[in-house]
């Protein structure tokens, strides 16, 4: 959506259109839009000037007026707590004020007896009237946006100081009272940016941001244990060089996020840059240049872009037949896929050209002399006529060049799921852990060399899986995979070389743990995105089966007297949707779990597919989205879930039973143990009673938390029994397709705030900023215009 700025006339040449980057300002513009539509809409009504109609049309400007007054006293609020929006506050505020008055003279029509003239003979008056008020509120909230950009900024400022400040430390009692300051920002920056992330519109953007979060989030720990090493063990230079990696992994997340929030020339460049880099969009954009050739005439320069078309997709296909990765077959079947393109377009241009000549042929021709048919038959020697011969020219092309595509994505995805299946990461992490502690020198670095072998295949497989990704999202999820899997590996070897030289020090052993575990998780995060993106390249856009549990009118379960339903207002949905964000990514964890068993028959995996089911459509309420429309819906659906909970429970003891003892079923009963009183917690949340808004909101928050906490744990046994029936040669159809011991990676902490209380912290900007983003000022007058209307 954008907004002229000029309200009362043309935009001139200078002048720039006002572009919206934020839901909550397009939504807050959505009434008011309707509302002027409505108004310059009754233009063509031919309403005849009664006494009701006059009145009505009063009553419509008034409220108008009355409204964008209310609107702007919150406007010039925030300008004055913000003296460097102050001026450009007020002087958008003037402006809608000035236009708000303009639209409630226009309405002022006075009734006289017996007159038949129309309701508002200028319709050119009330457009422009409506546009300068629609430019002037748009740039209203746009100012006060700035205001949220400046808090998020001004965050991660105070974060990039205490970075500065953690780096010169010297003692550990000056880095612990910093530290505990750091923490204390680093919660500020999670809740501002948190914010922003969920409001951007642009897809990109949004991934952007949450690939800077995610390495903020994990690169916290990490500061925390390799700054103690080097406090520790000061002289160790791989020690140094650890904590200094991740300073600098921190300084490229912060300088990333303010690129997204500030629209930054760098982020300008790379989104000027992906499209190249990208294969699927190269290879699209190639699809939708042969189809247009059927119905326009090829010009040179058109054959010129189609053959360097073809020449970057043979070379960016190069990357998948020079990896050393790729099997000899796929490497076979994409070079000879590349030249039968090549040859399929050859063959295309010079149909095309031989069509070129006919129909200028035709030009000097007169109607009356083409034998009819001339286009769409053959000729005497049984030849297809030029038209057929396009067409068929053009099926081949296409047909050629998406045989190639899929070739390449098979090649990538067969590349990443080999990766998974040999699950090489676990051994070489525990081996490294083991012959660190024991201080084995050589024994690290002939490993130490293996990983860095094994990081290079995922960073080979990430590459490639960013050639096929299907979307935005997915390509800047694949480069923000393989950018941290390149930091990591270096960082990782580091810590294990401290440790080594240093092998009775507990604390090197920590940070060790810490950099593994940072390891698995972005393993985990790597298979999740490898599953999405096969998903797109099947056709499935991600979208899952809800699975509708809820008790229906008339069926068991439901009773006479039902309980009144609550519905949450913005601010409160926005708050538990940061919690639905954590289920989310619980639930798609879930998913890769079950996936590794082969019989879906097998009741393990059907029950945890329900409970997966079930906490996605939980997932979907937070967002405002689904089967689940009011907070009693979700109750119940939270007690059907924890039900099913208690059924997996006793499906994984029996199975227990059957696993020798050791390791594995130790781990096994250590966490299954913990699901009953998960679903007691959840059965007492839903079932205590509440009374008030406020009651019902912390039931919910307390409801989806507790659900989190369940799905957590109900993934780490599905992942144990695999592994133990795997390991055990257990009866249960099942193999190993897409395979990770961890458990997924803990979001930022954005529900403790400063005060170590939960909900959001208070800022007077912000609650001012969330009041004129959601002002129902500008959306009093709607009763009036629906009144209007039926006159």
């Amino acid at each position: 959506m954008a907004a002229s700025p000029e309200g009362s006339g043309p935009t001139t040449p200078t002048s720039k259109p006002l572009e919206i980057r934020t839901k909550s300002v397009e939504q807050t513009l959505v009434p008011l839009v309707t509302q002027i539509t409505t108004l310059v809409n009754h233009q063509e009504k031919r309403i005849r000037r009664t006494e009701k109609a006059c009145r009505a049309v009063q009553r419509v400007g008034e409220a108008v007026s009355f409204a964008v007054d209310r609107f702007v006293t919150v406007g010039q609020a925030i300008g004055d707590q913000n003296k460097e929006i102050k001026q450009e506050m007020y002087d958008a505020c003037l402006e809608a004020r000035t236009a708000g008055d303009s639209i409630a003279t226009i309405t002022n029509v006075q009734y006289i007896h017996g007159d038949e003239e129309l309701l508002f003979n200028d319709k050119s008056q009330m457009v422009r009237a409506a546009r300068a008020l629609l430019s002037s509120v748009t740039k209203v909230l746009m100012v006060a946006d700035k205001v949220m950009v400046k808090q998020l900024l001004c965050a991660k400022d105070k974060v990039l100081t205490s970075l500065v400040h953690l780096e010169g430390v010297s003692n550990f009692s000056e880095f612990v009272q910093l530290f505990s300051q750091f923490g204390t920002e680093m919660v500020e920056l999670a809740h501002l940016s948190g914010d922003r992330q969920a409001d951007l519109k642009d897809e990109r953007a949004r991934a952007k941001m949450g690939a800077a979060r995610a390495v903020l989030e994990r690169s916290t720990m990490m500061l925390l244990t390799s700054s103690k090493t080097c406090l520790r063990h000061p002289d160790c230079g791989p020690a140094v060089q650890n904590r200094n990696s991740v300073f600098q992994q921190m300084r490229e997340a912060l300088s990333a996020m303010e690129g997204v929030v500030t629209e930054g020339s760098w982020l300008q460049e790379e989104d000027r840059l992906m499209s190249p880099v990208c294969l699927h969009n190269v290879v699209k954009q190639f699809e939708d240049a042969v189809e247009r050739t059927r119905v326009t005439l090829m010009q040179p320069t058109d054959k010129e872009k189609l053959q360097e078309s073809l020449n970057v997709i043979i070379d960016q296909a190069n990357d998948f037949t020079d990896s050393a990765y790729t099997s000899h077959e796929h490497r076979e079947k994409i070079l000879n896929l590349c030249e039968s393109s090549r040859m399929e377009l050859q063959g295309l241009l010079q149909v095309d050209t031989n069509n070129v000549f006919y129909h200028r042929r035709r030009l000097y021709m007169h109607p009356a002399f083409l034998p009819p048919g001339l286009w769409h038959r053959k000729d005497q020697g049984g030849k297809l006529d030029t038209t057929e011969e396009l067409e068929t020219a053009i099926i081949k092309t296409c047909k050629s060049m998406k045989e190639l595509k899929k070739q390449l994505q098979n090649t990538a995805l067969d590349q990443a799921s080999e990766i998974f299946k040999t699950n090489e990461d676990h051994d070489i992490l525990s081996t490294l852990k083991v012959s660190g502690t024991q201080g084995d020198a050589e024994r690290v670095e002939e490993y130490c060399g293996k990983f860095t072998e094994h990081s290079e295949q995922l960073i080979e497989a990430c590459r490639l899986l960013r050639h096929i990704a299907g979307n935005d999202p997915l390509y800047i999820t694949a480069c923000h995979a393989e950018s941290c899997i390149r930091n990591l590996s270096p960082q990782l070897a580091t810590a294990t070389q401290t440790l080594v030289a240093n092998p009775a020090s507990k604390i090197a052993r920590e940070n060790l743990d810490v950099f593994c575990d940072a390891w698995e998780s972005q393993i985990n995060e790597m298979s999740v995105l490898v599953k999405e993106i096969n998903d797109f390249c099947s056709g499935r856009k991600g979208e899952k089966t809800v699975y509708l549990s809820l008790p229906r009118p008339g069926k068991h379960g439901t009773t006479l007297k039902t309980i009144k339903p609550v519905k949450l207002d913005a601010e409160e949905q926005a708050k538990i949707a940061k919690l639905g964000l954590e289920m989310k990514l619980m639930t798609s964890e879930l998913d890769a779990e079950t996936e590794k068993w082969e019989d879906p028959d097998n009741d393990i995996v059907k029950k945890a597919q329900n409970m997966s089911s079930m906490s996605y459509s939980m997932y979907l309420f937070t967002r405002g989205e689904g089967p689940l429309k009011t907070t009693q819906d979700l109750f119940s659906q939270a007690e059907h879930f924890a039900e099913e909970g208690n059924k997996l429970f006793k499906t994984v003891r029996d199975f227990s039973a059957d696993i020798p003892d050791g390791v594995h079923k130790a781990e096994l009963l250590a966490h299954l143990d913990k699901i009953p009183t998960f679903c007691q917690q959840l059965n007492f949340t839903c079932k205590s009673p509440t009374v008030g808004k406020q009651a019902t909101f912390t039931k919910v928050d307390s409801a989806i938390q507790e659900t989190k906490n369940l799905m957590n744990t109900v993934a780490k046994v599905v992942t144990t029994c695999f592994t133990a029936a795997t390991k055990y040669n257990l009866d249960t159809g099942s193999s190993p397709v897409n395979r990770w011991r961890s458990g997924p990676p803990p979001l930022m902490d954005i529900r403790t705030s400063q005060n170590g209380e939960e909900g959001t912290p208070q800022h007077t900007q912000e609650t001012r900023m969330n009041s004129l983003l959601r002002s129902k000022a500008v959306q009093q007058p709607i009763q009036t215009i629906n009144a209007f209307e039926r006159i």
